[in-house]
Parts: C-alpha cells; sequence; structure tokens
C-alpha cells in the first residue's frame, strides 16, 4: 500500500454514546484502536473532534442571553475537551499523539503550526486538531476540510453513526436511496447534509474527496484506506 495520509473527522456526539452526553470510555478505546490500526499500517493521520457531546455554541446562544460569538467559543473549549481525551485514549494504546489547539492553551498542547503538524505525521504521531478554526460563525466540518487542505490529506473520512449518504433521512423513510459517489455540486445544490455548504466548497476547491462512513463497523477505516469502498459514501468531483 502506497503511503497515505488522511484526516479524519469524528462528531462529539459520537464520543457520548447512548447518553449523547460527556464521554464514554468504550468508545474512546474503540476509537483509539481504530485508530492504531491505520498507525501500524504505515497511515499518517490527523484528527479533528466536535462538542456537540458538551455543547453547540448556536444552540447555547439560541435565547440571545449568551452572544453567538461566545457561544461558539464555548464550544472550541469543548472540543478541546474531546481533543484530551483522545489523545489520551491513543497514547493509552501506544500511538504516540500530539494535540494543536487553534487557541492557544500552552499547558495544554501545542498551538498550530501547519508546519510543525505535518513533520508530526511524517514522524508517525498521530495530530489531534481542537479549537476548530479558532473563529466563532464556522463548524468543525469546515475545521476538518481546512486542517486536511493545509496538511496536504489525500481524503477527508467523515466517521459517522451511518454506512453512507442518503437522499433521506434513512432513519424516518423506508425508501432512502443511499448515494455511493456524489459531486461537490449536487452535494451543494441539493443541499445534502454531507457537511456544511462552507466545508463542502473548500472540499471542492482543493479537490479533496470527502467519505462518509460507519464510524462503528469495525476495521472501516482500514477498508477505506485500502480502497474498500463498500460500506461508505464518496463526495468529489465529477
Amino acid at each position: 500500500m502506497a503511503k497515505k495520509r488522511v484526516l479524519v473527522k469524528f462528531s462529539g456526539e459520537a464520543l457520548a454514546g447512548e447518553s449523547g452526553y460527556g464521554i464514554d470510555t468504550k468508545i474512546l478505546k474503540y476509537i483509539a484502536n481504530e485508530i492504531k490500526s491505520l498507525v501500524d499500517n504505515g497511515v499518517e493521520v490527523a484528527i479533528v473532534v466536535g462538542g456537540g457531546n458538551i455543547i453547540r455554541g448556536a444552540l447555547a446562544a439560541k435565547d440571545g442571553i449568551i452572544k453567538r460569538t461566545s457561544g461558539d467559543y464555548m464550544g472550541m473549549l469543548a472540543t478541546v475537551i474531546n481533543g484530551v481525551a483522545i489523545q489520551e485514549a491513543l497514547e493509552s494504546v501506544g500511538v504516540e499523539t500530539r494535540l494543536q489547539s487553534a487557541i492557544e492553551m500552552h499547558e495544554i498542547g501545542e498551538s498550530f503550526i501547519v508546519r510543525r503538524a505535518r513533520r508530526h505525521l511524517e514522524k508517525g504521531r498521530v495530530v489531534v486538531f481542537v479549537a476548530g478554526t479558532g473563529n466563532p460563525f464556522f463548524t468543525t466540518d469546515t475545521a476538518a476540510t481546512l486542517r486536511a487542505s493545509e496538511i496536504g490529506a489525500d481524503f477527508l473520512i467523515k466517521a459517522t453513526k451511518v454506512d453512507g449518504v442518503y437522499d433521506k433521512d434513512p432513519n424516518k423513510y423506508d425508501d432512502a436511496k443511499k448515494l455511493d459517489v456524489i459531486s461537490y455540486d449536487r452535494a451543494l445544490s441539493d443541499h445534502i447534509k454531507v457537511m456544511d455548504d462552507t466545508a463542502i466548497a473548500l472540499a471542492k476547491e482543493n479537490k479533496l474527496p470527502i467519505i462518509v462512513c460507519n464510524m462503528f463497523e469495525k476495521g472501516n477505516l482500514l477498508e477505506i484506506v485500502n480502497g474498500n469502498y463498500n460500506l461508505c459514501s464518496i463526495v468529489k468531483g465529477d
């Protein structure tokens, strides 16, 4: 297998398990072992994690008591908490990991420096990017696309709870159809909720394929890296 560099995006909710809130250490251990399988096979891995299991900026600000900008910064801090947890989980299974934050937190991790991040990846370390882009009004999906583009990732894997992208919600509609391959333009024009429109547009501009898969299908990440796309959907150019 040719050496590959990938960025994996995990939602904050995925870390919470069935409770929907907080961090489930069993899921942390599972994620750590899935990432370890990639590293053990020579893949360079970066990670972006959301913070929705702790707080969402838009929801925190919905009644006007908390300003949207402050709510988004609160959400960024939530991603830092999740990133520290993922770093600890990875190191518990012997994977050397570095945490890089878009907001300076010297006691917790490094500040984001793209050259340093690339060097860590070249040395076989996993890099966990936290605090989103460091700016309000941008989602962690956009942060994932931005960081993947900056480090020169071959593709971005969005690890979710479903096995790909559907034309409608498969939990609500029995006739929902899985879309194996979707163009950036269709994802944008049809408002298919792969990622937010800013993230899709950025991926299109940088020709960055987005692969949506079920993170709870054991071994799926390695299968994708090895070219098996049966249990996922791909968003890419025509």
